[in-house]
């Protein structure tokens, strides 16, 4: 089911992530794609819809995030959560930019709250 979060996700209420975690490996990785660190950490800083990702959490629990870059491009980030010691950050897995049916599902979600009027919780 796909959650979606207006306000900014770090330190703030629809999620609480001190901010992130990054190596060679999952930078490297998002780069293949031609998506940056400043592009993702940038998308949980605005509108966004997310969801577990229970076919990738074998080993760790998974999270999808969809949303739009300051430049109006569409990208999702498969994500997981870290914990340092009190603080939780968001560690990238991959991202790409979306497909035009992601696109349409991701722009679906928002209008589907606009017009109830109030923040839901979208069908998945």
């Amino acid at each position: 089911m796909w959650h979606l979060y207006r306000q900014s996700r770090i330190k703030g209420e629809a999620w609480n992530f001190a901010g992130f975690d990054w190596d060679a490996g999952n930078s490297g990785k998002c780069r293949q794609h031609g998506v940056t660190r400043e592009v993702i950490e940038e998308l949980f800083l605005r509108p966004l819809a997310s969801a577990p990702d229970p076919l990738h959490s074998v080993q760790e629990e998974r999270f999808k995030a969809i949303g739009r870059s300051r430049e109006g491009r569409y990208v999702m980030v498969v994500f997981t959560v870290r914990h340092r010691g009190e603080e939780a950050l968001v560690r990238p897995i991959s991202a790409r930019y979306m497909h035009r049916k992601e696109i349409e599902t991701y722009e679906n979600l928002f209008e589907t709250e606009e017009a109830s009027g109030a923040e839901k919780r979208p069908r998945g």
